[in-house]
């Protein structure tokens, strides 16, 4: 059996895409960096993320209020210096960021290569970060041309 460390170098391995997830209460934008997104179902469409609770914007993504996940491409990753470390109050990135607030109330940011509106469905906390569970209602591709960016870890202790 191997030893815990070379077990998280297999577990870095693992790709995922990056992505800006995105709340909007109405008055205040809120965002982070996400790298672990799946699709978990075809029928309903639905997505999970792996949150840590302490996340800007958490208490919006269980309220049942639409939010969004902002797919990062690689033609345009210039806007991921803004969530890379997080950013304090008052240096809030969306006045930085091309962006549009949709009718459902979320922030798609036009330089993604498309984003995704979700709905709060269900959420399980199995370790250190909680598994929210969210239906899709809408998408929009801004650059459908562009591939995803795609994120390998050193480890899978890390970010």
């Amino acid at each position: 059996m191997s030893d815990l460390k070379t077990q998280a170098e297999a577990v870095g391995h693992i790709p995922s895409g990056l992505f800006i997830v995105t709340t909007f209460d109405g008055e205040t934008k809120e965002g982070y960096l996400a790298s672990w997104v799946q699709q978990v179902s075809f029928s309903p469409l639905l997505i999970s993320l792996a949150v840590n609770p302490d996340r800007r914007g958490y208490q919006h993504l269980i309220s049942g209020k639409a939010f969004s996940i902002n797919i990062v491409g690689d033609h345009e990753m210039g806007y991921l210096k803004h969530f890379w470390s997080g950013y304090a109050p008052e240096n809030n990135p969306f006045n930085q960021i091309e962006h549009e607030v949709t009718a459902n109330n979320t922030v798609a940011f036009k330089n993604a290569k498309s984003t995704i509106e979700c709905v709060f469905v269900s959420k399980s906390k199995p370790g250190d970060h909680e598994i929210v569970i969210a239906e899709v209602i809408n998408s929009i591709h801004h650059h459908p041309e562009s591939k995803s960016k795609i994120h390998l870890r050193k480890s899978g202790l890390d970010y």
